[in-house]
């Protein structure tokens, strides 16, 4: 297969001031309203959709029942004066007065979806958001095939649009905010990628390789250590994980120094978890290669903050391990002994992504970092609670809340929730400091939250990211999300980057 680090993740961007004679499509917005659809933006490139084509287009579409309603699509034939277009695209935006970035990207993203096949695409969407229509029609485009055969791989037909043009007033307008818009896309996308490659490919060793790869390719620092390292340096939880699987674990960091202010970055790389000697059901299992999505997401994103030279220090501690139930695995009832020293019993081994994150929590926690953020997969309890799109974000209360206002802000839903300090009792272990789990199922989100809690250093501002149903869309495709990994929350964990780079 294709290497990560290799694949052309999306389609060509580019500004323009006209339309081309050679476009297939032209895509454009419309909102809702009582009158009837409406084009939109309406101030913008009048020189393109002159006063008697927008007439012409709202009569066609009125013509076949267009609403304007968010992300419905109408194909109609280009009016005479669109010379060079083939046909034309609109794409509802829903009510003007609810119109924001993420609907607009969420459009664009169905625009794109719909646009297999197609070579040059030219929008007015940028009009209305420049940044926004850009990575939506990015990620709405985006496909995953590196293990299609030849008799399963995409027709012309079927391939994703090719090159995306988005409409400008006039010449170097926007080129800055594309810049950063493909960036931030081509990051979510090679997260994305990282998730949708097969545990069968992408096992400890071979996820910390491509890590490594994609680090030094940007000039970072990278600090890989393997299962010999983890015993030396007393990696407990990473190690009583792994240690059911023929594949040993790893621990990666990647360090990018920008500045003198420091973020830690944490994710959970359990590159499959069947969930040990605790065995989940076989039903579904097969979406536990989205386990290690949230150390698929700290990587892209610090990343993603050298290619935008944040003025900032960003280093990602990423712990790698294969939860597998063999004559080697931990049981339910053993005790390990965490980086740091801290004893934990491990009543439930499907309860193992908080054993590798304490690890690196207390391993980042070393370097002194001003903001510590982990990111993770880690309970269904997340998903019952909040459901399939909304984050569960926890920690110390105002960078909790501003990294949930943050994520909202970009599209990714982030929802702050509490540690109820009643639940801490119940993580209290009989032999050792800590149990695993709580002895009932109630805020199994908050407890394990609780649980990381205890391995982060005082003074610290902290955030855990619960993304265990948002970081992997098992139904149908939706907005600028298709099936399988979404990149959540790359673009939370970006953005609040660049507020910290702000400050």
């Amino acid at each position: 297969m294709t290497a990560v680090a290799d694949r052309s993740l999306g389609p060509e961007l580019a500004c323009t001031e006209h339309i081309g004679v050679d476009t297939d499509v032209l895509v454009i917005g419309v909102t809702s309203s009582e009158d009837g659809p409406a084009i939109a933006p309406d101030d913008l490139f009048s020189d393109v959709l002159t006063t008697e084509i927008r007439a012409e287009l709202l009569d066609q579409l009125g013509a076949v029942g267009a609403k304007g309603k968010a992300e419905e699509l109408n194909r109609i034939p280009a009016p005479a004066g669109l010379d060079g277009v083939s046909s034309v695209l609109a794409v509802g935006l829903g009510a003007p007065d609810k119109l924001d970035a993420e609907q607009i990207r969420r459009s664009a993203g169905v625009a794109a979806r719909a646009l297999t096949g197609t070579a040059l695409v030219v929008t007015t969407l940028s009009g209305l958001d420049l940044s926004a229509a850009a990575e939506g029609f990015y990620l709405g485009a985006y496909s995953f095939t590196p293990f299609r055969s030849d008799k399963s791989a995409p027709k012309p037909d079927e391939r994703p649009v090719a090159r995306v043009e988005l409409l400008v007033p006039e010449p170097g307008v926007g080129a800055e905010a594309l810049s950063r818009a493909q960036l931030t896309a081509e990051a979510v996308a090679t997260a994305r990628d990282f998730v949708n490659t097969p545990p069968s490919h992408l096992f400890p060793a071979e996820f910390a390789s491509r890590a490594k790869e994609l680090a030094e390719a940007a000039g970072l620092t990278v600090e890989l250590l393997d299962e010999k390292a983890l015993e030396a340096g007393g990696y407990g939880g990473v190690l009583g994980v792994g240690k059911g699987s023929s594949r040993p674990p790893r621990l990666i960091r990647i360090s990018y120094t920008g500045g003198p202010k420091k973020v830690a970055l944490v994710g959970k790389g359990i590159t499959f978890d069947t969930g040990g000697i605790s065995i989940k059901p076989a039903q579904n299992m097969e979406n536990m290669t989205s386990d290690m999505a949230g150390a698929a997401a700290v990587i892209a994103a610090t990343l993603l903050a050298a290619r935008l030279n944040l003025p900032l220090t960003v280093t990602a501690t990423v712990p790698m391990a294969e939860n597998m139930p063999s004559a080697t695995a931990q049981r339910p009832g053993d005790v390990l002994t965490q980086y740091g020293g801290t004893t934990v019993e491990v009543i439930n081994t499907d309860a193992e992504g908080r054993l590798i994150l304490a690890d690196a929590i207390v391993r980042a926690g070393e370097d002194e970092p001003d903001y510590l953020i982990d990111v993770a997969t880690l309970t269904g309890a997340q998903m019952v609670a909040l459901g399939t799109r909304t984050p569960g974000v926890m920690g110390t209360e105002e960078f909790r809340d501003r990294v949930a206002h943050i994520s909202r802000t970009v599209g990714e839903n982030g929802w702050a929730m509490p540690l109820p300090g009643e639940l801490r009792a119940d993580l209290k272990s009989k032999i050792a400091d800590l149990a695993n789990v709580t002895p009932h199922r109630w805020g199994g989100m908050l407890a394990a939250g609780l649980f990381l809690a205890e391995f982060v250093p005082e003074n610290v501002q902290w955030a855990h990211l619960d993304v265990a149903g948002p970081a992997y869309n098992t139904g149908s495709p939706f907005g600028y999300i298709g099936k399988g990994g979404t990149g959540v929350p790359v673009r939370t964990l970006i953005a609040v980057l660049e507020d910290i780079a702000a400050e």
